[in-house]
């Protein structure tokens, strides 16, 4: 690869974003900087103690910074129609953009909010680091309560924000929901439009998947219960075919409602039905259902971790997923379990909401139905739908048609990248930066 740009002092020791390498016919480009990325610990953002690198503003400031001297051509001479911006990690890059002072028309910016919960907050005294002018610390700019957003930089800046399903682009405009950037998101009444996600379907294949002991497909159905025996014995359950096997992949969070699993969990046993777990998060949450899977051996099975195989085996041997979330902008697993006839039982919240029809009498009777809702996000609404699905599964006839619709469900991207591509088409072209 080619050095195209190195990096200002601004953002410390030497860096450089190289050019040159493809992938898929996709030029690739690169921000080698060692002294702010090549570092071990919990993953992107967070060091070996869990917490958040203390110059996390520098790493993505610089990232924003690259993005936008891309975005106006600067770097490698080429010079985009659009730039598409994910989350706070990359919402400065409008803010720079806004900024910038030099002549010339910049492309218009999209920014998609994945989770407004993570909103990339630093301390007010971190904006000289950053290279911004003193005005961009405003309460109408990136100030928010004292600190400085990257998230709002990018609200506030982008020309068109965008969220994961049209569910939680309403919600996330309420005070409820809005983690407190509702007001801003109710003053851009036009600015907002909910899309729901996809997924790789082709890496989410049950008639393909390799990480299954049986493939199957909606005219392979009875193969699937070859896969729930393997997912039985492997995690140690009783080999119950009868009993519905319910099933958590998941991070392990007060936000993803498993707090709310553990309060159900007696009336989910009492119906029959087993449980098996796998994720990693909340200590408290760890340990509450170790225990359960300690006094339940049999019908709990609980593995703390990241394991992909082991996902997709669950995915393909349980019955049904639970997602009891409080709020999710989109999800994936509900998902993947559309995709491998493993029932979605979901909160009626965000990208959920969307992307599941509830079994009710009128769903089932017209042949629509793909899986169960549930509504207020507490514990005894989530045991009613477990409940729910324990008496559609008690009928194998009635269960296997909701699977089946729920197996031809487009879950793929192509809806998405459609209405993404119409949204690119309707952006407006910014005038040039200083003009009012």
């Amino acid at each position: 690869m080619r050095k195209v740009a190195a990096l200002p002092r601004l953002f410390g020791a030497a860096g450089a974003l190289l050019a040159g390498h493809t992938a898929a016919g996709l030029q690739v480009w690169m921000l080698d900087a060692p002294h702010l990325y090549a570092r071990k610990g919990g993953g992107p953002y967070l060091d070996g103690d869990g917490h958040d690198w203390p110059d996390n503003h520098l790493r993505f400031g610089a990232l924003s910074w690259v993005g936008a001297q891309i975005a106006m051509g600067r770097l490698g001479g080429w010079q985009p129609d659009v730039v598409h911006l994910h989350d706070w990690q990359a919402a400065l890059t409008a803010g720079y953009l806004h900024f910038d002072p030099a002549p010339g028309a910049r492309p218009a910016t999209l920014l998609t909010i994945h989770n407004l919960a993570f909103q990339g907050l630093f301390g007010a005294g971190m904006l000289p680091a950053l290279g911004l002018p003193a005005g961009a610390l405003d309460v109408d700019g990136m100030e928010y309560w004292g600190n400085l957003s990257f998230l709002k930089a990018g609200v506030q800046w982008a020309d068109h924000l965008s969220t994961v399903s049209p569910t939680y682009a309403r919600e996330i405009r309420t005070v409820e929901h809005g983690m407190g950037f509702d007001g801003l998101l109710r003053a851009r009444p036009d600015g907002l439009t909910g899309i729901v996600n996809g997924i790789d379907d082709a890496v989410w294949n049950p008639a393909t998947d390799p990480a299954l002991v049986a493939q199957y497909s909606v005219r392979r159905l009875h193969a699937k219960a070859t896969n729930k025996a393997a997912l039985q014995a492997e995690l140690q359950l009783e080999a119950r075919p009868g009993a519905p096997l319910f099933c958590v992949v998941s991070r392990l969070s007060t936000q993803k409602g498993l707090d709310l699993l553990l309060a159900a969990l007696p009336r989910l046993l009492a119906r029959g039905a087993q449980l098996a777990v796998l994720g990693t998060g909340e200590r408290a949450l760890e340990d509450g259902l170790r225990r359960a899977a300690h006094d339940h051996p049999g019908d709990v099975a609980v593995t703390i971790g990241y394991d992909e195989p082991l996902s997709h085996r669950m995915q393909g041997g349980a019955d049904a997923i639970l997602v009891p979330s409080r709020f999710e902008p989109c999800g994936l697993t509900q998902l993947y379990g559309l995709r491998y006839g493993t029932l979605p039982v979901v909160a009626r919240v965000g990208g959920l909401a969307d992307t599941v029809i509830d079994a009710n009498e009128a769903a089932l009777r017209d042949g629509v139905a793909t899986g169960f809702q549930f509504s207020p996000v507490v514990a005894d609404a989530l045991a009613v739908a477990v409940e729910r699905a324990c008496d559609l599964f008690a009928d194998p006839l009635a269960w296997q048609r909701v699977v089946k619709r729920a197996m031809t469900r487009d879950v793929g991207w192509s809806v998405a990248a459609g209405a993404y591509r119409d949204l690119y088409d309707r952006l407006p072209t910014p005038a040039p930066p200083g003009f009012t």
